[in-house]
């Protein structure tokens, strides 16, 4: 079973990834997170990215995905190939080919949950604050979504409180866990 929490950069999704994650290993699940990976790019990011830089960022995620999913039953992803196509698009357009294992790759995840954009981006070192570019690629995951109209659930902007409750239990309802969370 593999999640993943997906939306534009500093809504909080590297946060509610730890969370689940150890609420998951709490309810006795052999669960595992993998880490954004873009902050790994030997290449810019951001506003200053390629497509060798997104392209080296997506394959990677998948890397990591499979690294994790060989060795745990339960998956969760700070991000999805989405995500990381979404920047893609903003900076070169889309990629077809790219786009067609974009496809692909999406129906491997479970569950799919929305992160809302809450407050501007803070400044961290690494991720871009400009709420334009920020604003960007959160309307470019949604569009994506609906275009392609890949289920997910959307996390409620005025009760960020009870997130990971939500999270934890689209995964207890996941028939692939039935009956193993408590």
């Amino acid at each position: 079973m593999k999640l993943a929490f997906i939306g534009t950069h500093g809504t909080g999704k590297t946060t509610l990834c730890y969370d689940l994650t150890a609420g998951l290993k709490r309810q006795g699940l052999n669960a595992d997170m993998v880490k954004e990976v873009a902050r790994l790019s030997p290449l810019p990011i951001n506003r200053k990215t390629s497509l060798d830089a997104q392209t080296w960022i997506l394959m990677t995620q998948v890397a990591e995905e499979i690294r994790s999913a060989s060795a745990h039953d339960v998956v969760v992803c700070d991000r999805s190939v989405l995500d990381n196509y979404a920047y893609l698009v903003f900076a070169c357009g889309r990629q077809r080919a790219i786009e067609r294992f974009v496809d692909h790759w999406m129906r491997t995840y479970s569950v799919l949950v929305k992160v809302p954009m809450l407050v501007p981006a803070v400044e961290d070192g690494v991720r871009d604050t400009d709420e334009f570019f920020v604003r960007s690629i959160d309307r470019l995951v949604d569009a994506l979504l609906e275009e392609k109209r890949i289920a997910h659930l959307r996390l409620d902007a005025g009760s960020r409180e009870g997130w990971v409750a939500t999270a934890l239990r689209a995964v207890a309802d996941h028939p692939s866990l039935a009956g193993r969370l408590l």
